[in-house]
């Protein structure tokens, strides 16, 4: 932290983002790398990306920053879960605190506003090479522990995240512009980690108006290739009224 941001930030406040991708077969979220030294152990962990809330800006903002800092994207997918105000919540390792001590952060409370967000890998082009030299994606189901509470946050943000899918179409942010049903399916066995039969799921789609199929096939396949759809969300907006109910 530069001596300069001193005066800029709320010491009290920040935002932590579970930042989630999707690749074809898992789900993804980048994490930041920790190197450093304590009591003669070197320790390489991780944590969630967040940051203090400046001064001059909401939680949004804040939160909006961090992502197009991590990731220089803009106006995606971004939601708001929770509110953490554990008064040891910085303090649950003790390597923590020193950690905190070394880059000039006071020892006080902090309330974290968390948040998820959703990016389409394939469409967006974050893979490991366009992130900072510190940050990578990670297998969600592969994350053991983190720093600080933010295995907690973490496994919120999955929930929160599992819950908005079964209510609202959500996962189309996390697909390219075109799928198949096959690979739409994959994306909801994966974060609902339960495997769905086929007929029920592709009947279900049949009854969303807003998965549109277009005249367009897989091609250099070794199987029978699938039509693609895509999601109109023209149609959604009109459409939504309906019931969405993604239940299992």
């Amino acid at each position: 932290m530069k001596e300069s941001e001193n005066n800029t930030l709320n010491y009290h406040v920040s935002v932590d983002c579970a930042i989630f991708g999707f690749d074809f077969s898992k789900l993804n979220v980048i994490l930041m790398e920790r190197n450093f030294a304590y009591n003669g152990v070197e320790y390489n962990d991780l944590k969630l990306p967040g940051d203090l809330v400046r001064k001059d800006e909401d939680l949004d903002t804040a939160a909006s920053r961090v992502l197009k800092e991590l990731t220089g994207l803009e106006n995606i997918y971004l939601k708001q879960f929770a509110a953490i105000g554990t008064p040891n919540r910085l303090k649950r390792f003790e390597r923590d605190m020193e950690w905190l001590r070394r880059i000039g952060h006071p020892e006080e409370v902090v309330v974290t506003v968390a948040y998820y967000s959703l990016i389409n890998i394939e469409r967006d082009r974050i893979d490991k090479s366009g992130l900072p030299a510190d940050a990578r994606w990670h297998p969600v189901a592969d994350i053991k522990e983190l720093s600080f509470d933010h295995m907690d946050i973490l496994t919120d943000a999955l929930i929160t995240l599992r819950n908005e899918l079964r209510s609202n179409p959500i996962g189309f942010e996390l697909l390219p512009p075109k799928f198949t049903l096959s690979q739409l399916q994959k994306l909801y066995e994966v974060i609902l980690g339960t495997e769905l039969d086929k007929r029920n799921f592709r009947k279900k789609v049949s009854n969303m108006p807003y998965v549109v199929p277009i005249n367009e096939k897989e091609s250099g396949v070794s199987h029978k290739p699938a039509r693609y759809y895509i999601f109109s969300k023209k149609v959604y907006e009109k459409t939504r009224k309906n019931s969405f109910d993604f239940s299992v």
